[in-house]
């Protein structure tokens, strides 16, 4: 087998599952807008990139309706969620329709023309700057244009299935 191919091809994506359900994570919303209306889906893997420029890093599945919206300069919200808006994931996470999931929570318009999630841990209005595919998904790099932050710091994190 050549060097820094898995060992074990079988077990491993099942392995590997296993050990990232085990990696707590930050909720975060992120959205898009799409002919009909803004699109959005809950995300855990986001992270900061850079400050100068104030980038983030968002992981989206190419098999998504979102994905289909994203390409260079396009905006793009991202709003961290609070702890006591577990209601809100669960509807972006595909537990309620699609048409349906700007209902659950409260949302405002922000500059971009984008739903906004009030009481957010932070907002960021966000223009895409590049995207590299790698598997399933696409890295999203999306340069942040503007940042609003609560004064509370109560995140909600998600880890192997439950929120803690």
């Amino acid at each position: 087998m050549a060097e820094g191919y898995p060992l074990n091809p079988d077990t491993l994506p099942a392995v590997f599952r296993a050990a990232m359900r085990r990696l707590a994570a930050s909720v975060a919303i992120v959205v898009a807008q799409g002919a009909d209306g803004p699109v959005g889906m809950a995300a855990t893997s986001i992270t900061s990139l850079t400050v100068d420029p104030p980038a983030v890093l968002v992981c989206v599945n190419r098999a998504t309706s979102l994905h289909a919206l994203l390409e260079p300069t396009a905006p793009l919200s991202v709003n961290l969620l609070s702890r006591h808006q577990q209601a809100v994931s669960a509807a972006f996470g595909g537990g309620v329709p699609r048409s349906e999931r700007f209902k659950v929570g409260t949302w405002s318009t922000g500059l971009n023309g984008l739903p906004l999630l009030d009481e957010a841990q932070a907002n960021l209005r966000c223009v895409v700057d590049a995207m590299l595919a790698y598997g399933t998904h696409s890295i999203v790099i999306a340069r942040v244009l503007e940042a609003q932050v609560s004064e509370t710091v109560a995140p909600l994190i998600y880890q192997d299935g439950a929120y803690l």
